[in-house]
Order: C-alpha cells, then sequence, then structure tokens
C-alpha cells in the first residue's frame, strides 16, 4: 500500500515538472546575449607564495567581517590551539645593542633632535605655568623627602626587596609618580576641564600582540624545507614572526577623546624618516620563542567609555641592575619608551576595529614619563600604522614618530629631610602633559565595527553572548592547557624519524602518522558534555554536547 501510494506521489511529481517547464519556457533573443566587451574571470597566479597570499588575504577579510572587538582576536587566535610561537618582549627586559631591533618591529623612527615637539610651546602660557609650579613646588618637595628620608618600609618589604637596588627604585617611583600625579590632576583641574573626565589605571595589565615580516628564517626552518624539492627555492624566504609584549607601567590616564595629532599622516610618509633595519632572528639579541594565544589589552575591557590613553607613568629600576660596561642608558631607556607606548596605543587602535592587518585610518598619541624618581625622561609617541607583516614591513610608506628627551634630574640630593636644587623645568614637562587637552575627530573612529554590535556585551542572544564571553577571558588569561602539546622525544628522533630502525613498534604518536600537532585549529577539540537537567529537553537525545559560537 505505501509502495504503491509512494509511486503515485513520484510519477504526479515528475509530471507537474515536466509540464511546468513548457509552461514557464521563455525565448530569449539574440539581441540579450550580445555584449559590448566579453568579460572574462581573472587569470590568477598558481605559484606557491601567490596561494598562500590570497588564503592569508581570505583570513584578514574574515577578521575585518567580524563585528565585534573580542570576536576580532578570537579569529586571531583560530590557527593555533596551542598559541602562536611569539616573540616574547617585557617591558623591563632590555637586552643590549636591541634599539634597531626595537624600531624594526615597531616600524619607529626617532626624531634626532632630543625634546618635545613645538607643538607643546603653546598648550600653556608661560604666565600660568610659572603660577602652577610655583603652587606646588613645596608639596613636591615634601613629598620626594618624606619617601627618601622619613618612610620606613621595613615593616613593608622583605629582605631580599630591601637589598635589591632595582626593586627599590622602582618601589619609590611608584609611590612619588602616585601623589604628582595626584596633586597635579587636582590643581589644574580649574584651567583643564578635561581632567575631571580622566581614568586611572594603577598597574594595569598592557598587552599587544601583532605580526612583524621580513625576518630570515631559522636553520632548522630552513633545512626543513630544503628536503622537500618543490619547496627548496623558497627556504631562504623571509618570514613573519609573531610578537607578543607583556608591560608593566606605574599608571595610566584615559580619556573619552583621543589626543591631537602631532603629524599628519601624509607627512609621517616622508621617504627621509629612515627605520634601520634587522632582519636576524631576535634570539641572537637574547630574546625567546614561547606559546602564547594573541591578546590586545590596554589596561582595560571593551565597553569602557574612556579609550584613548593620555599619559603612562613607567619605572627604570632595572637600570640599576644594569651591566656598567654596556653604557647604554640612554638607548635602553628609548627602547622601553617606544615598547610600552607602541604596545598601548596598538591595543587602544583593536579596541577601535584595527587589527595587525587592518591598519588604522587616524593616527593615536601618547605621552610617557620614565622615572626612577629622580630621574626623569619624556617621550611623546605617533602611531601611524599598525601594518608590519609581510613585504608591508619595507613597503609600508607609513612611520611610527617618536620625541624623546635626556634624562633629567627631578633633585640633586635629600639631606636631613629637606630637598636640594628641585629641578622645575622637570615639574613644566609634566604640566604640559596634562594641559595637554584631547579633541573630538569629526571622522568614523571605528569603521571596521559594527552599527549597533560592537563588542560581546551588544549581542541580544544571551546564549551566544554568555559563551563567547566565558571563552573570551578564559582565552586572554594564557593558562596552559589541560592537556600539554605532544613532543617528540630524542630517542624517537633517532631511531624512528632519522633512522627508522623500529619498523614493527606500533604507531602511537601523531607525528607517526603525518599530523602537525602546532597546526591545530582553535575549535579542534572535544565539546563539553551538557547533563540531562541542564538540555532544553532532557527527553532527547539531541543536545548533548555544548553548541559552540567560534567566529
Amino acid at each position: 500500500m505505501f509502495l504503491r501510494l509512494h509511486l503515485r506521489l513520484l510519477n504526479n511529481t515528475v509530471s507537474i515538472a515536466r509540464h511546468s517547464s513548457k509552461k514557464y519556457a521563455t525565448i530569449v533573443s539574440e539581441e540579450s546575449q550580445i555584449t559590448s566587451a566579453p568579460v572574462y574571470p581573472p587569470i590568477l597566479d598558481l605559484s606557491f607564495k601567490a596561494k598562500q597570499k590570497r588564503k592569508k588575504k581570505v583570513w584578514h577579510d574574515e577578521i575585518k567581517r567580524l563585528n565585534t572587538v573580542e570576536e576580532k582576536i578570537f579569529k586571531v587566535n583560530m590557527p593555533r590551539y596551542y598559541g602562536w610561537k611569539s616573540l616574547i618582549l617585557d617591558e623591563h627586559v632590555v637586552p643590549y645593542n636591541s634599539l634597531e631591533h626595537t624600531q624594526y618591529i615597531t616600524r619607529t623612527y626617532i626624531i634626532q633632535e632630543r625634546g618635545l615637539p613645538t607643538f607643546y610651546n603653546n598648550i600653556i602660557s608661560d604666565e600660568e605655568l610659572e603660577s602652577i609650579v610655583n603652587d606646588n613646588k613645596n608639596l613636591i618637595e615634601n613629598i620626594i623627602a618624606f619617601e627618601y628620608s622619613s618612610r620606613k618600609r621595613k615593616h613593608e618589604l622583605n629582605e631580599i626587596q630591601l637589598e635589591s637596588k632595582a626593586t627599590m627604585e622602582n618601589i619609590i617611583a611608584s609611590a612619588i609618580v602616585y601623589q604628582i600625579n595626584r596633586i597635579l590632576q587636582s590643581n589644574l583641574v580649574t584651567i583643564r576641564p578635561h581632567l575631571l573626565e580622566v581614568q586611572t589605571d594603577f598597574e594595569p595589565r598592557v598587552e599587544a600582540f601583532w605580526f612583524v615580516g621580513g625576518i630570515d628564517p631559522p636553520g632548522l626552518e630552513i633545512k626543513a624545507k630544503e628536503k622537500i624539492p618543490w619547496m627548496k627555492k623558497y627556504a631562504h624566504d623571509p618570514i613573519d614572526i609573531p610578537v607578543q609584549y607583556y608591560g608593566k607601567s606605574i599608571l595610566h590616564s584615559r580619556h573619552n577623546l583621543p589626543l591631537k595629532e602631532i603629524m599628519s599622516l601624509s607627512e609621517c610618509e616622508d621617504s627621509s624618516l629612515t627605520v634601520p633595519q634587522f632582519k636576524f632572528d631576535p634570539r641572537v639579541l637574547g630574546y625567546e620563542l614561547n606559546r602564547k594565544h594573541a591578546t590586545n589589552i590596554p589596561g582595560f575591557w571593551p565597553g569602557d567609555p574612556c579609550e584613548f590613553g593620555l599619559l603612562s607613568y613607567h619605572s627604570c629600576g632595572h637600570i640599576a641592575e644594569r651591566p656598567e660596561t654596556f653604557k647604554d642608558e640612554s638607548d635602553a631607556l628609548l627602547k622601553q619608551a617606544i615598547l610600552a607606548s607602541y604596545s598601548w596605543l596598538f591595543s587602544q587602535a583593536c579596541y577601535q576595529g584595527f587589527s595587525t592587518f587592518h591598519d588604522v585610518t587616524y593616527p593615536l598619541v601618547n605621552q610617557a614619563v620614565i622615572t626612577n624618581g629622580q630621574y626623569w625622561s619624556f617621550y611623546v609617541y605617533q602611531l601611524n600604522t599598525t601594518v608590519l607583516h609581510s613585504e608591508n614591513v619595507d613597503e609600508n610608506p607609513r612611520r611610527n614618530i617618536c620625541w624623546a628627551t635626556e634624562s633629567v634630574k627631578l633633585f640633586d640630593k635629600v639631606e636631613g629631610e629637606k630637598v636640594h636644587g628641585l629641578n622645575t623645568d622637570v615639574l613644566k614637562s609634566l604640566i604640559k602633559f596634562y594641559a595637554n587637552t584631547p579633541a573630538e575627530r569629526m571622522i568614523e573612529m571605528k569603521p571596521n565595527l559594527g552599527d549597533d554590535i560592537q563588542k560581546i556585551a551588544d549581542i541580544s542572544s544571551d546564549k551566544r553572548r554568555d559563551w563567547l564571553e566565558r571563552y573570551y577571558k578564559h582565552l586572554v588569561t594564557n593558562r596552559p592547557r589541560h592537556r600539554k602539546m605532544p613532543e617528540m622525544y630524542h630517542w624517537q628522533k633517532i631511531y624512528l624519524v632519522d633512522n627508522k630502525m623500529c619498523p614493527m613498534m606500533k604507531k602511537r604518536h601523531p607525528f607517526q602518522f603525518g599530523i602537525s600537532v602546532v597546526n591545530r585549529k582553535l575549535d579542534d577539540h572535544a565539546l563539553k558534555y551538557v547533563p540531562k537537567c541542564l538540555r532544553p529537553n532532557p527527553k532527547k537525545k539531541l543536545g548533548n554536547w555544548e553548541q559552540t559560537f567560534y567566529p
């Protein structure tokens, strides 16, 4: 009975399709087939490098199309389950002779004439500047005298910290910066109302991740490519390396409007602004490569209204433990300022929808101060480009610009709870930084983000929003996986790979099956089991596993 009914329905269906094709048949005129010019599909370059470039462009376009900041960072991490093998940069670890390398991986040009930009000469009048210095001079002297001579720290610190010169310099510098920031910010608010809206972060978490191209490949990678016949000609081609920066600043000040630009983007494309090249493997300088997930955090989470930096303070206690034979304190401070400013501005740009693959459409400016309590140096950094991967590291016409001053003493010495030789020029430079008023820019600030949905908190679906928020916060914690990445032991390399002396041994490891563990994707894992009591419909077998929302 069922078979007859099924055949009857099938016959009817076929007949209907047959009659409908006759009913809707149309006559195509010859004029509609004639075009003014023939249209051919594009002729693609089928070489290996061209295919890889198109593959990367597809990935970059997928990142750009995402609406939220967190999903863009998620998408950057998608190709690596165990994280990218990144060059790890720490703010207070400054290898010898690494300034040129720092300029290369940030594409930074340093203004040769030391001093602040001429822009700061007109920020505040000389009369106001002198008045503010005279009003706050005694307060700052009292702070310095208290921290250096009156305050006892034996009950606050242990013996190791008290004996470490670098640790003590960082602690004293932080205490002085906290008080000076409080005094200047409260006394300048009457003439600079924007300071009322400033948010201050103490010891914020600052991290940045980007790709740098043009690096010479390591020897092991060259040998591996030379063993493959069709890859041999690409063995010495430059590669991209991921860079992960971790900052440790004293405090940051943020505002909801950005600082005014010092130079226009067209001026930063001047070919005379030369950036030194450093294409060697960064491990020659003493750096390390470790697997880390890409994180971009400017000291706050997406959604904070104060998204743009005004001023950052940094300690330089590491200079005290630097070998005297180096004699490069000025270059070490400059390197620290460049990395700290570039990374902070880069992570801010990521919160505006830009990334290491999509360049900024407007410049961002930061003001940085590096001090150990007695010596102070000032820096102004303008971020003009973030695209440094592949050939862009050499062909990108934009340069990031850095202005720097020499390290100057705030005071000569402290004796008998009295400060001798207070340098008011240092206070004037600080006041100019606070007096620099941010301004609104009449341009689209977030061109690569969605109109209504720009962060995970804007997503209307409770399930998707909760999943993305939970897994994003877990991702940026950079905790190691519960199962470590499989490795190849020395005996396996000798007996199983190089000499193949164990043909009867059972295959148990991924490399024996041709599986590359390092290329495991972020979403390549077993799904989380959902207990029956938590399923929408416990009686159905469907829904045993948690739904994922990877971008």
